[in-house]
């Protein structure tokens, strides 16, 4: 029997596409992209502001408690990317990337007034529900408002700025808990209102930004998305002062008010399973090698160089630089030279260049400068390759599962670096042999290399293509 639905063919998409860069797109990075600093921000606080929550006079911490604090950020970035990946593919980007947003800085300024334990974890919980639900929303909305030709080096950008709020929270973190600056308790409880302040900044730029007229058209809803696209051209062409080239090429969907979510999960595990596993080798090699690094990079400096806990922030500025430089200038490269070389390239660069630092450690041939200008110059690949995992598995899917896509691989990576990798290097730096040190540090470069190959078999050619192209959309009409 004809299917009888309606179908909606439109341009849209390729109109999007033939855009060139102008203000409104940087709009959308600056507003939107700032989720990846608030991210390593508050990451970073949470490190350095430990031994102030401790000496608290009103928390008066424990250790354990202080891990117990951290956890719950995991698991509200875990569950917050979940819950509000699958609200963002059902309600839309925009109005989800408002409320994400709101919970976030609304929780991050509750943890700088916390009274006790209970208080502070359950801030912390919500403040990573905001951050994990504002990678699905943020992530997606970008992926369909950039032109294809420069969607691999801004999601490369956005993804790396996450070392900026990295190198922020190092640099709060030396301001307000420096001894004497600021009275008593108050050094991290204005620490944790940086991310508030940015917060509040933010809201206000992303007034506006308009709903994704991609997501738009799959809710059919084509006239809201002929008024959006219209809005953006005429911005565009003010900007310019030139017409537009025509669009090349129409979509055919039909018309369909929202995707059931089991069909949504059928999507991603069963019409694409191969870029399933290739997401999850990515997001996982990454994720346990990053963690395996940053997390255990104070102890590492405090119990083999004895490095002092407080000068340990001017260790990681250069670290965070190293992370951020590499996805800004090798960004580029994703969209010319082509997705599947350069991932595959950086993956096994970093592979190879952390066993080298790695032999260099345990032969006791580094002292801290020198250890931490490798590390710096192996993030400066390892980091272009993280955040080009983000962009494959943002990418890979159709639209309609766009956000619980990137919300499920969010989850995994976060689960497996938060959770599998500082425990590992916790207890392999505790054993105070620089052997067991080496070990895992070649285990994560295995991994990596791992990755690459797999990268090479079976990665997607999605350089300058458009995200239809990419993945046909679940609701598109049969040639």
């Amino acid at each position: 029997m004809p299917d009888a639905r309606a179908i909606i063919e439109t341009d849209i998409p390729a109109r999007l596409d033939r855009l060139p860069w102008t203000r409104f797109h940087t709009l959308v990075v600056v507003a939107l992209g700032v989720t990846w600093i608030l991210d390593g921000l508050e990451v970073t606080l949470a490190g350095s502001v430990a031994g102030a929550l401790e000496e608290s006079p009103v928390l008066r911490f424990t250790a354990a408690e202080v891990g117990l604090v951290g956890s719950a950020y995991l698991v509200g970035a875990v569950s917050g990317a979940l819950l509000f990946g699958y609200l963002t593919d059902r309600l839309g980007r925009r109005k989800l990337f408002f409320i994400t947003l709101i919970l976030y800085l609304s929780a991050t300024a509750a943890t700088a007034l916390s009274w006790d334990f209970w208080s502070f974890a359950a801030f912390r919980l919500l403040t990573g529900a905001g951050t994990g639900g504002e990678c699905a929303a943020v992530n997606s909305a970008i992926q369909e408002l950039i032109p294809a030709r420069f969607r691999g080096r801004t999601d490369l950008a956005v993804n790396g700025s996450y070392w900026l709020g990295a190198a922020l929270g190092a640099l709060g973190a030396i301001v307000f808990l420096a001894p004497g600056r600021i009275p008593g308790d108050w050094g991290w409880r204005c620490a944790f209102g940086i991310g508030a302040a940015i917060g509040l900044v933010i809201l206000f730029l992303r007034r506006w930004l308009p709903e994704s007229p991609r997501w738009l058209i799959l809710h059919d809803r084509l006239h809201e998305a002929e008024t959006v696209i219209a809005g953006i051209e005429q911005r565009v062409q003010e900007a310019t002062g030139t017409a537009l080239p025509p669009p090349r090429g129409t979509i055919r969907l039909y018309a369909t008010a929202h995707t059931p979510i089991a069909r949504m999960v059928s999507a991603i595990l069963r019409d694409y399973p191969q870029r399933a596993v290739l997401g999850l080798v990515l997001m996982g090699s990454q994720a346990f090698f990053y963690n395996a690094i940053f997390f255990s990079y104070a102890i590492v400096l405090t119990r083999f160089y004895d490095v002092p806990a407080s000068a340990i922030g001017w260790y990681v500025l250069p670290f965070a630089l190293g992370n951020f430089m590499g996805p800004l200038l090798l960004g580029p490269l994703f969209d010319t030279v082509g997705r599947k070389p350069m991932i595959a390239g950086t993956y096994a660069l970093s592979g190879v260049m952390l066993a080298v630092v790695g032999w260099l450690f345990r032969a006791d041939a580094l002292d801290a400068g020198a250890l931490t200008l490798c590390w710096s110059a192996i993030f400066f690949f390892a980091s272009a390759a993280a955040s080009a995992a983000y962009l494959t598995v943002s990418e890979s899917f159709p639209l309609e599962t766009r956000a619980l896509a990137i919300a499920v691989f969010y989850a995994v990576g976060t689960g497996l670096g938060g959770v599998a990798a500082p425990a590992l290097f916790g207890a392999l730096v505790g054993s105070g042999e620089r052997g067991a040190v080496f070990l895992g540090y070649l285990f994560g470069a295995v991994l990596m290399v791992g990755a690459a190959a797999v990268e090479m078999a079976i990665g997607v050619k999605a350089e300058r293509q458009p995200l239809e192209s990419v993945a046909r959309p679940l609701s598109s009409v049969d040639a």
